[in-house]
């Protein structure tokens, strides 16, 4: 079995306005010059999804963490569970499944 894997390297010139446009593109996707170069040619095209959009969810996913240790920890000191917190858990999965939805399906992806 080979230690390293094959690779095969290709030089490109650019002129300058060239240079300067795929400098912008990688800048505005928070890439190196070389890793835009190489995904794009690879792949066709770079799709980038705003992730500060996200917050929301974030904070939603670590409330239910919280919730679920705090029941979790109830469940093992009293050896049981109540329905309410069940209930309560249930909710706030189905307003998380109802933030997904509304922000991240239905915002375009930003295509360069």
């Amino acid at each position: 079995m080979r230690k390293y894997k094959q690779v095969k390297e290709k030089k490109v010139t650019y002129d300058l306005d060239e240079w300067r446009e795929v400098e912008r593109r990688a800048a505005k996707l928070k890439m190196k010059t070389g890793t835009y170069i190489k995904r794009i040619s690879a792949d066709g095209n770079i799709s980038m999804c705003d992730m500060g959009q996200i917050a929301e969810l974030i904070k939603e996913i670590k409330i239910i963490g919280c919730n679920i240790n705090q029941i979790a920890h109830k469940a093992n000191e009293l050896n049981s569970i109540h329905a309410g917190d069940i209930k309560e858990l249930q909710e706030e999965h189905d307003h998380l499944c109802r933030i997904i939805s509304q922000n991240l399906f239905t915002q375009p992806l930003t295509k360069l």
